[in-house]
């Protein structure tokens, strides 16, 4: 079958490697589509991302339809149309036309979306789910989201709103985004543009001129500093960038600040892969209740060694324009 292979050098190139046989607890998937992230690009440049590397396959996440199970498998049959994220959990990647997964992470697609929609749900979606799941909410607590337009920015952004929590202050960076956010029901005066002069001022100005209780940060480097400083003594930090800025780190220990990390590949440590089917599910039904919307998204091109290198590209100079990128796979 024809896959995008990391070689040796960490190069992508074009590829075929023998279609995969699903074992007696896997669901073998043709994939329709598949989506793209940072760590997609991050792990061929970064030394702690490159670990997290378990086939020269790379992708994380897909939707497509079961063509073959396994015999121990109980939940899918031939047909099913599916998704799923598959990053670091045994299987090959996403870059290919098949994948064989085990059936315990695998989740039935919502039925009022497209492949191409699904696709760009499970790195966002579980991540956003899981920050929203962890955060210490009452009716008096406020937020800050750094980078809020982007995929797991966004998503949050409708849990919280479908759960009728709105002490949200967000920033973007253009107005593009500003209008993303308008149109999800932020008001003008919750978002923040942090290419402005005078950030941190803008920022408490926003929040009533009082330090933020969360701060959930999804930018990292210079943004995670901004975070750290707008947080309240013994406030907490939502990290999901491994927050590698020393001066963040001291500041957020000076402050009594309680770090949170946010991490999917956690579970897979414990092999706890039914976290991913129960949060998959869970997102699958506030789709079908329209309780939330899916991502937006924006098809890049076909499976291919030059559709993967465009949309890494897109991803790394921050050319999303606020929509997951997805692969189509025919």
């Amino acid at each position: 079958m024809k896959a995008i292979i990391l070689n040796t050098n960490f190069q992508l190139e074009n590829g075929f490697v023998e279609k995969p046989l699903p074992k007696s607890n896997e669901v073998l998937i043709q994939i329709k589509a598949s989506g793209f992230n940072p760590i997609d690009y991050q792990m061929l440049e970064n030394k702690h991302e490159r670990k997290l590397i378990q086939s020269p396959i790379l992708g994380r996440e897909l939707s497509g339809i079961v063509v073959e199970t396994g015999d121990k498998v109980t939940h899918f049959t031939i047909g099913d149309q599916v998704y799923c994220g598959s990053g670091s959990m045994g299987s090959n990647g996403s870059y290919t036309e098949f994948i064989a997964v085990p059936e315990s992470i695998v989740a039935f697609k919502p039925s009022n979306i497209s492949f191409e929609q699904a696709a760009a749900i499970p790195s966002v979606g579980m991540t956003a789910l899981q920050v929203f799941n962890r955060l210490p909410l009452d009716e008096n607590t406020n937020l800050l989201i750094t980078g809020a337009a982007g995929g797991v920015g966004s998503f949050l952004i409708k849990l919280l709103l479908a759960n009728h929590y709105s002490k949200i202050t967000a920033t973007v960076g253009t107005d593009e985004n500003r209008n993303i956010l308008l149109e999800m029901g932020l008001q003008n005066h919750q978002i923040v543009n942090y290419k402005e002069d005078n950030l941190v001022d803008n920022l408490l100005k926003a929040n009533n001129n009082l330090p933020f209780d969360i701060g959930i940060d999804l930018v990292g480097n210079y943004m995670s500093e901004i975070t750290a400083e707008v947080l309240k003594i013994n406030g907490f930090y939502f990290d999901v960038t491994a927050l590698t800025n020393s001066e963040s780190r001291e500041m957020l220990f000076n402050k009594g600040n309680v770090i949170v990390n946010i991490s999917n590949y956690a579970h897979s440590l414990t092999k706890n892969y039914a976290y991913y089917k129960n949060s998959l599910n869970e997102i699958s039904r506030l789709i079908e209740n329209n309780t939330i919307a899916p991502p937006k998204y924006k098809t890049v091109g076909n499976l291919s060694l030059e559709t993967v290198l465009k949309a890494q590209s897109m991803l790394k100079n921050n050319q999303t324009q606020g929509n997951k990128l997805i692969m189509i796979h025919e």
